[in-house]
């Protein structure tokens, strides 16, 4: 399981801590932490390094942009 977690770090509470165990219960977990900025920015450069991945997330963009290719999602149909 991967699971993403973007929160500030003034939100780290038990709570969270509960809802960790509880969600993984006995496997060994690994943790990372970065600053989200960081991250999104090294993830942006990573995409865009491959020629061939630029051009289609550019067009992807453009396509957004003109409203042109559009996929709609029941996020209700998702859980």
């Amino acid at each position: 399981m991967y699971t993403i977690y973007k929160l500030r770090a003034d939100e780290l509470d038990q709570r969270f801590l509960d809802t960790l165990k509880h969600q993984f219960q006995d496997r060994e977990i690994e943790i990372l932490v970065a600053e989200a900025a960081d991250v999104a920015e090294d993830e942006t450069a990573y995409l865009l390094r491959s020629p061939a991945n630029r051009e289609r997330l550019l067009r992807a963009i453009e396509n957004v942009s003109q409203g042109r290719n559009l996929e709609v999602v029941d996020l209700g149909e998702l859980s």
